[in-house]
């Protein structure tokens, strides 16, 4: 019987992984993106702009890996 529950617990957690992981990504996206508004826009700061695609290209990657389970 524990090691049944272990293993369900185990796999719950392996689900749960990719979906905070794209929760924290999606927060990352939406501070970045306020901080660039408040800067005056993303255009004046690339930098900024470049790290909000990478968020985004993370966050569809985890949306493909859980079957967009988020």
């Amino acid at each position: 019987m524990k090691r049944d529950s272990l293993l369900s617990r185990l796999e719950n957690e392996d689900e749960l992984r990719p979906i905070e992981a794209a929760k924290h990504v999606a927060s990352a996206r939406h501070l970045l993106t306020c901080l660039g508004d408040k800067l005056g826009g993303r255009r004046q700061w690339p930098e900024l702009d470049e790290a909000i695609t990478k968020l985004e290209i993370a966050l569809s990657i985890l949306t493909t890996e859980t079957g967009g389970m988020l």
